[in-house]
């Protein structure tokens, strides 16, 4: 600060209308009081009515801090350097031993399916919130998923000692997922994006995804994709350069992002009709086992999920969208026989990558049927299975006995993304039901009942899933009301 004396009202007391007591010198006594800055730049006026003080000095303060929030200086590694979020943030929300908990948690039990972060990147970015907005924010909502996942417990002493007055893990996601959108319009993170912005925006929609609140997912998904857009992640030379352990992650959650959006765009397009064009493609090279030798089992399952959602290209969602003719049936035969080969018999994974790879699949199988059905290719008399109006029944078999193998645990860890997926397949079980004659029915089936045993494991399986009771079962119940009457 200057020492140069002051003759007239400096600019917050003048705006106040109170008497600067400078002493001839800046920062003026009120101003230092008031935790204001000084400043002498407003031109004197004429003297005018006076106003409410007190509202003026809020006006005054709540200006400065706008203005300081606007960074001025970006790190690689962390935006936003010389802000500090002690000025947005909410005190005694997002406190360490809930962040400890939530990172603990992650590592133990999402990772296998999300291998998208670092121990020691995520510790870095711990010791950074208190400095970068941006390590605060996405810190933020990687704790709100974490909180909604169906087994996430949160220690009672950890619980008791947060600020935020939440009475539940719901409660408390939904606070800190509205803190990081809150916080984070107060940096610029789309004008310089980070490995730290992309991840915020997906945690975000996943989140979003898991309330069910489908626009605001579709938006922070797309949101994702454009940032990692414009970090040249779509680009094999992007990784050809930099820390080896970002890099690595950084291929990896463009890889989740591109699996991410077949996902979503099969399920609405078939649920709501809403015709999406991808916007990632297959053009970088996927994750090696070699890049991290500790994480084998991790790696191996995720580069399985990838080709997995491979095949399911602009072609093939140009022909969902009806934006693209030209559909032969032969095509549809090679892409169930790509989806029939892209896991091996025996699969060197944990249990929940398990039931995410082998679920995925047959709900992938039911997406190209109904491809099939909806271009006229379905037919008795197929040469092809895959293109018979049996194959269902026997996807919908694969299925149940695939739920028989797995725990419920291992099933509940994937969330409502999983419930939609049995859902999709009962739906297309129930059409199936509803057109074929009970003797060719019967004839698909290893099972006493066939198609109707299928049906009921299904409700059973959907009504006992947490997520499933709420808000699938009604829907699929009216489907069975509506289509089965009998």
């Amino acid at each position: 600060s200057s020492s140069a004396p002051v003759k007239r009202a400096c600019d917050s007391c003048h705006r106040r209308k109170v008497k600067c007591i400078g002493e001839g010198l800046k920062p003026c006594k009120n101003c230092i009081s008031a935790g204001l800055t000084c400043t002498y730049n407003a031109i004197p006026q004429k003297k005018g009515p006076k106003g409410s003080r007190a509202k003026v000095l809020s006006e005054l303060r709540e200006n400065q801090r706008q203005s300081q929030l606007v960074p001025s200086s970006y790190d690689r590694g962390f935006g936003a350097r010389a802000v500090s979020p002690a000025r947005a943030k909410t005190p005694g929300l997002l406190t360490t031993d809930v962040i400890e908990v939530c990172v603990d948690y992650y590592f133990a039990t999402v990772y296998s399916t999300r291998p998208i972060l670092h121990q020691q990147g995520i510790q870095s970015t711990i010791m950074h919130m208190e400095q970068s907005v941006e390590a605060y924010c996405q810190l933020a909502a990687l704790c709100a998923f974490v909180l909604l996942q169906p087994h996430m417990v949160l220690p009672p002493d950890v619980a008791a000692r947060n600020e935020s007055g939440a009475t539940s893990n719901l409660q408390l996601a939904i606070m800190l997922l509205e803190e990081a959108i809150r916080v984070r319009r107060n940096y610029d993170f789309i004008e310089n994006p980070t490995l730290l912005s992309v991840y915020t925006s997906f945690f975000i929609f996943e989140c979003y995804f898991f309330l069910d609140k489908q626009n605001a997912a579709w938006v922070y998904l797309r949101q994702a994709m454009t940032l990692a857009h414009i970090m040249g992640m779509h680009d094999e030379e992007t990784y050809k350069t930099g820390d080896m352990i970002e890099t690595s992650r950084k291929r990896r959650l463009f890889w989740l992002l591109f699996i991410t959006e077949r996902h979503l765009t099969s399920y609405r397009a078939y649920a709501f009709k809403r015709h999406r064009p991808l916007t990632l493609y297959n053009t970088i090279h996927l994750p090696t086992v070699d890049e991290d030798p500790s994480d084998t089992v991790a790696l191996t399952g995720f580069i399985h999920l990838i080709n997995l959602y491979k095949p399911f290209d602009e072609t093939f969602f140009g022909l969902w969208n009806r934006t693209r003719e030209g559909a032969v049936p032969s095509w549809l035969v090679q892409l169930q026989k790509q989806l029939s080969d892209a896991l091996p018999t025996y699969l060197d994974s944990t249990e929940v990558q398990a039931v995410d790879l082998r679920m995925s699949q047959q709900w992938l199988k039911t997406m190209v049927w109904q491809l099939a059905i909806s271009h006229g290719f379905i037919s008795s008399m197929a040469s092809d299975n895959t293109l018979s109006f049996r194959y269902p029944i026997e996807i919908s078999r694969d299925l149940v006995e695939l739920s028989n193998e797995f725990s419920q645990h291992a099933m509940e860890i994937h969330g409502i993304g999983l419930i939609e997926k049995l859902f999709d397949v009962a739906c297309t079980l129930i059409d199936v039901m509803a057109c074929v004659p009970q003797a060719t029915l019967a004839h698909a089936s290893s099972f006493e009942n066939g198609p109707r045993d299928y049906l009921n494991r299904f409700i059973h399986l959907i009504s006992t899933l947490r997520g499933g009771q709420s808000r699938y079962l009604p829907l699929l119940v009216n489907k069975v009301n509506e289509v089965l009457p009998g």
